[in-house]
């Protein structure tokens, strides 16, 4: 059997200054995204920066085990202390040899909810943060939210930064966020440089609007992140049945040309008890829950999770290309589809031309009369 060489697997959304506290100091006993970061703020006085950091380059060293080699991680900067946005940008730092590591201003509680958010989101930016971010549909009025997309789309714009907002991240059908983000994006000359992510109301929106908002985004240039593992957790959780899922409308949006890429979101956190910084995980996922069963369907999966998702991050120096930075994985698998059914070993991470991470194939012994020896899972046609 041969090897597939692929480009590093790369994470469009996640939440590093959480990542690995799951329990601390209790467990989301409702699975709700509310009790969640209801959760995260009892959690944000007892972090320190030693175990913030100390947790996010523990999670580093699994990425890179996982040949994830770029991830754009939220930092929540509604902690007047700013606690959580100086130890992840101590991790860029450390992790810039072999992660490429953005970092989004994410006001957790807020723009103009948490009294401080707004100027803690400026702060962060003049400290080095990559990105604006935003989360419109937890403010106060669905008016406060529109205001709050427009100001931080503004924000982006006077700075030359990107925008990654999450946008919509509710069963609530009348949610809309990401119509202004696509209207702001416009207005501002910021097409390229967006990202809605979640998207989760349009799983719940009714279809004639969605008809007239999928135009609209796509001619906008905006991104689109959908997190599987996390929208399938949290959201449907009013519902008895049918109950909703969650996930946003991927099939639609990419056959509208719109650019869409997996994200990881949470591992071991107040969100999700789960997790192992595989990128696969996401998108095997992923394709279930969108049903994109054909071949090209999934091998546009394994693309989500690895070429289309440094495009999103502006990561042009990824991919398997003549002039391109020489990261790349080995996977124990034969091509794309294979590795998405098997999840398999990383057999080598290579990263900026040095070898990062390295794991022998794995193979069962058997011991069945008239059987093989071994078995790897492994199918040939």
């Amino acid at each position: 059997y041969g090897n597939l060489i692929s480009p590093p697997f790369v994470d469009p959304h996640f939440h590093m200054d959480a990542t690995l506290s799951l329990g601390i100091p209790r467990i989301n006993v409702s699975g709700t995204l509310l009790e969640g970061i209801s959760l995260w703020g009892e959690l944000k006085p007892l972090l320190t920066h030693e175990a913030v950091r100390d947790r996010a380059l523990a999670y580093c060293d699994w990425a890179v085990s996982m040949g994830l080699l770029a991830i754009r991680s939220h930092v929540d900067v509604c902690d007047t202390r700013l606690l959580a946005v100086e130890a992840l940008l101590d991790v860029k730092k450390t992790v810039a040899p072999y992660i490429d590591l953005q970092l989004v201003a994410f006001p957790q509680d807020g723009f103009y909810r948490s009294p401080t958010a707004r100027d803690n989101t400026i702060r962060a930016l003049d400290m080095g943060v990559d990105i604006v971010g935003g989360i419109p549909h937890f403010e106060r009025t669905m008016a406060d939210g529109t205001r709050s997309v427009t100001e931080l789309c503004e924000i982006a714009a006077e700075r030359g930064l990107m925008v990654d907002l999450h946008c919509d991240e509710t069963d609530d059908p009348l949610s809309r966020h990401i119509e202004q983000l696509a209207y702001e994006t416009q207005r501002l000359g910021l097409q390229g440089r967006v990202a809605g992510s979640h998207l989760t109301s349009m799983h719940s929106m009714d279809n004639y609007y969605v008809s007239k908002l999928l135009p609209l985004i796509a001619e906008a240039g905006v991104s689109a992140i959908p997190n599987p593992l996390i929208n399938i957790m949290l959201q449907g959780r009013h519902d008895t049945f049918p109950k909703r899922r969650g996930l946003t409308r991927v099939k639609e949006m990419l056959a509208h040309g719109i650019r869409v890429g997996w994200g990881q979101d949470c591992v071991l956190d107040p969100w999700y008890s789960l997790g192992t910084a595989d990128m696969l995980d996401v998108a095997f996922m992923g394709l279930h829950v969108a049903q994109m069963s054909s071949p090209a369907d999934m091998a546009r999966c394994f693309d989500m999770v690895t070429n289309v998702n440094a495009v999103i991050m502006g990561l042009d120096h990824l991919g398997l290309a003549v002039g391109k930075r020489a990261s790349l994985v080995v996977l124990d698998a034969g091509d794309p589809v294979e590795a998405l059914r098997l999840r398999p070993e990383r057999l080598c991470v290579i990263a900026r031309g040095k070898v990062v991470a390295e794991r022998a194939r794995q193979e069962t012994r058997l011991s069945i009369a008239g059987r093989p020896g071994t078995v790897n899972r492994r199918h040939r046609q």
